[in-house]
């Protein structure tokens, strides 16, 4: 994939539409398994309880909220791009507060999501695997952020994450995706853009695989690193297009490893196929890697526009 066809990943279109189901006059959570309606989606997600089931989203704007404590759900947009959350937590959490055997989201939009302690997120993960496809996340404190699940592998793919993060008010900061203790994180063919703090991706995973990406930060506000793995990782960041803006908190690195101490190793984490520049107009001098764990990455070729040092141990 060229750096063009990057660029032109789009934002899923987030219309509101009137649904087959709704033109019926029927509930707009649907159990797929057994066809019952339900006008609430935690009414929904309590009916599939310890089982595993689809629940179909019907088009439309919901103030919505729902906690999957056990069993395996799929959440999946009628029409991707037009089932829409705004604003609706749980728990002081998220939309979607997840803490069940595992969960799929698929083609959902996360919008405005905000809370008291500045962490309001479209998704918390609190256990269990979780992929998540053709989804937006926008305009809220978080996209998706994590508790810890040594056991959990996430998987997103050919999804939209923008206007998210912070850092002000005092609070820790907040950022696009913050995965905690985590078995591994896949992050495919998806979009980082305007960024409003903190990090594009930051992962206390084992394992990172961050592949084909766009990471547009050209309109970000006070933004940090693109790719942050604080605690060290295994894995490969390849094939992404990165863009350094002009409105950064930290300009020091698009991509760190181990910035707050080597809690495992990222001996053979594989850095390569990336293409990374400033922004038009931005004139500083940067790094592309920067490491503080001392392990042996393999960083391999990648295109790096001006003002860029291809690696800096710190």
């Amino acid at each position: 994939m060229n750096r063009a066809s990057l660029f032109l990943i789009p934002a899923i279109a987030a219309m509101a539409t009137v649904s087959a189901t709704a033109q019926q006059g029927m509930a707009p959570f649907q159990i797929a398994e057994t066809g019952r309606t339900y006008s609430r989606l935690a009414d929904a997600v309590e009916a599939v309880g310890e089982g595993q089931a689809t629940i179909i989203i019907a088009p439309g704007t919901y103030r919505e909220c729902a906690v999957q404590s056990a069993g395996h759900i799929s959440f999946k947009a009628e029409a991707p791009g037009r089932s829409i959350f705004d604003g609706g937590i749980c728990e002081g959490k998220a939309a979607l507060v997840l803490r069940g055997q595992s969960a799929a989201v698929d083609g959902l939009v996360f919008q405005n999501m905000a809370v008291p302690d500045g962490n309001g997120a479209g998704i918390r993960l609190e256990k269990g695997n979780l992929a998540v496809t053709r989804s937006v996340f926008r305009n809220s404190e978080q996209g998706l952020l994590t508790a810890q699940d040594p056991a959990g592998e996430i998987v997103i793919d050919q999804t939209t994450f923008s206007e998210l993060g912070r850092c002000d008010r005092g609070l820790s900061c907040a950022h696009s995706i913050y995965i905690g203790d985590f078995a591994s994180l896949t992050v495919t063919r998806s979009r980082f853009e305007r960024g409003n703090g903190g990090h594009y991706v930051k992962s206390r995973a084992a394992r990172a695989i961050i592949q084909n990406n766009a990471f547009d930060d050209t309109r970000g506000q006070a933004t940090n690193y693109m790719i942050d793995l604080p605690a060290g990782a295994t894995g490969m960041i390849s094939g992404n297009v990165f863009v350094q803006g002009k409105d950064k908190e930290n300009y020091s690195a698009f991509i760190a490893v181990a910035a707050e101490g080597r809690v495992r190793s990222s001996a053979g984490l594989a850095i390569s196929g990336n293409d990374a520049s400033l922004g038009t107009g931005v004139d500083r001098n940067t790094v592309f890697l920067a490491d503080w764990s001392g392990d042996a990455i393999v960083l391999g070729a990648n295109r790096l526009g001006r003002g860029l040092k291809p690696f800096e141990k710190r």
